[in-house]
């Protein structure tokens, strides 16, 4: 299996229920370095996994869909917990969309899945993994 990752950064506020978060249940910052690698089998017809500049772009593009917003006034999060991991699946099921519309590239079509890896800091990480 190929693979190539991109990576950006998004800052996001947001609160927790549930006693499992302690005092993250209070609004509070996070910052996160976002990778989106992309899988495939064989190399396409230029040998490349996916064109990195539209990879990026699309990725930046989604980012910035939530780049410095309170995540608890975004009415697609509503009553839901955006964890870490659960940020991840949007962000990788955000890409898989723009994989199918194209946004990717028509080489992008022969892509086996996406992996998004959400780094709280050097020490904590989590990551969703889907195919397309």
């Amino acid at each position: 299996m190929f693979s190539i990752t991109v990576r950006d950064h998004i800052m996001i506020a947001h609160s927790f229920r549930g006693e499992v978060f302690g005092p993250a249940q209070a609004l509070h910052g996070a910052t996160f370095l976002v990778d989106a690698t992309f899988r495939r089998e064989r190399l396409d017809e230029d040998n490349i996994v996916v064109d990195i500049g539209l990879a990026t772009r699309e990725l930046g593009a989604i980012v910035a869909e939530l780049n410095y917003r309170n995540l608890d006034d975004e009415p697609d999060f509503e009553g839901v917990n955006t964890s870490t991991e659960f940020l991840c699946q949007v962000i990788a099921d955000r890409l898989a969309e723009r994989v199918h519309r194209g946004g990717l590239g028509e080489g992008a079509q022969g892509l086996a899945g996406i992996t998004v890896t959400l780094h709280e800091s050097h020490v904590a990480w989590a990551s969703y993994e889907r195919a397309l």
